[in-house]
């Protein structure tokens, strides 16, 4: 009996281990955040290529343990305010970052151009900043997110949309209105306080300021 309760054991633990199949330091956000909202773009063909990006298997946001914790106390201050984090992208494999530089190298590919960058030619994404070789979503503790309110479910205007390329997704751009500078100002606000940096042509963009691993860019898949 005692052997057939051992056997049991190990087969519970090598299930949740083969579910949750990431490198140690590594998490599913909903396990720790099951009410936080995701839906990750590049998933699907809402993002600047208008197809599924390599890496992206299934709509679940993963990110590095530290980052996660943090993520939580900034989640349930602004639940505080009936608001939620959604998440649009959180870790990033390499081969994603590695599809991302092959498209822009295909100039005659501009697809969804006029919605994500009307006025920026394909080919100065690169020395314009707006696609690199690598990227530290791929070291697993930065993430693209806005708030939605959880009363009408809808998302804060921020003055431009997710991924828009140009000087209107700024942090630093003043061409908004008073709410919308409103909103990107209480998520800068909320973020920061809770351990997170911006970047700056990315108002929706955030990295942990002490991230685990800075210096190690990771390929393994979104499953």
């Amino acid at each position: 009996m005692k052997r057939l309760v051992i056997i049991f054991l190990v087969c519970c633990i090598w299930s949740c281990n083969s579910q949750n199949n990431l490198p140690e330091g590594f998490d599913y956000i909903h396990n720790t955040i099951p009410d936080i909202q995701a839906e990750l773009r590049y998933f699907g063909n809402d993002n600047f290529i208008g197809k599924p990006i390599d890496g992206y298997n299934n709509n679940v946001a993963i990110m590095s343990t530290e980052a996660i914790k943090a993520l939580k106390k900034a989640q349930d201050e602004l639940k505080q305010y009936n608001l939620s984090i959604k998440i649009f992208d959180g870790y990033r494999p390499q081969q994603s970052v590695n599809h991302f530089v092959r498209w822009a190298k295909q100039l005659e590919d501009t697809l969804n151009k006029k919605k994500f960058y009307p006025k920026v030619k394909k080919q100065h994404l690169f020395q314009e900043g707006y696609i690199s070789s690598k990227s530290g979503h791929s070291r697993g503790s930065t993430l693209d997110m806005t708030l939605v309110d959880l009363n009408t479910g809808e998302e804060l205007d921020m003055g431009s949309p997710w991924d828009f390329f140009g000087p209107e997704s700024w942090v630093a751009n003043l061409e908004l209105t008073s709410q919308q500078r409103a909103n990107r100002m209480l998520l800068q606000t909320i973020m920061r306080k809770h351990g997170f940096k911006y970047y700056a042509k990315e108002w929706w963009h955030f990295t942990l300021a002490n991230e685990p691993f800075p210096d190690t860019y990771f390929d393994f898949p979104i499953e």
